[in-house]
């Protein structure tokens, strides 16, 4: 296996089986053979060392229960852009990263502030034509209110990247 794949997503589940987050390959192998966590479903992909051959999970299992606390995210430009799918929140366009900005619904000049609920992803032409004016004012309107990224979201994120990940599916109740 080459150094990419051990950054190849791995869904982790509580001892419930109830889905808790996204690691990478190589944290839930050292998860595994510290005897934190089981593996449920492997990949294709192997890891190989010097005298041995191990099976890259792509599920684990955590060992005992762990409660997990009201999990919340940083606010970043990255976590917006996933929350709004990479797509902008006035026209639909979708983009990668680099194609879509941050627009404040309300502008900064209007004290609109840097919050979960103000900021959404919007392509550079809808932000152009938006300018420092509120969406009303410019005729737009926004496809979905901006809220700040909850379990919920998580959940939804985890199902996405599922969508590449046909193991994971029965563990995230499609």
């Amino acid at each position: 296996m080459n150094g990419t794949g051990l950054h190849h997503p791995v869904l982790v589940l509580n001892a419930s089986y109830e889905p808790v987050n996204v690691c990478a390959a190589r944290r839930a192998i050292v998860l595994v053979l510290k005897g934190v966590a089981a593996p449920e479903e492997m990949s294709a992909n192997k890891l190989r060392g010097a005298r041995n051959e191990y099976s890259v999970p792509s599920v684990i299992r955590l060992l005992e229960y762990r409660r997990i606390p009201l999990q919340t995210r940083a606010l970043s430009r990255k976590n917006i852009l996933m929350r709004d799918r990479y797509t902008c929140q006035y026209c639909l366009r979708s983009g990668a990263g680099a194609n879509l900005t941050l627009d404040h619904v309300v502008p900064r000049s209007r004290n609109g502030e840097s919050t979960w609920e103000n900021l959404v992803a919007c392509c550079h032409e809808c932000n152009n034509r938006k300018g420092n004016r509120t969406p009303e004012e410019a005729g737009m309107r926004l496809m979905r209110q901006p809220r700040p990224f909850s379990l919920h979201t998580s959940r939804h994120l985890m199902r996405l990247l599922a969508r590449s990940e046909d193991q994971w599916r029965k563990y995230l109740f499609y």
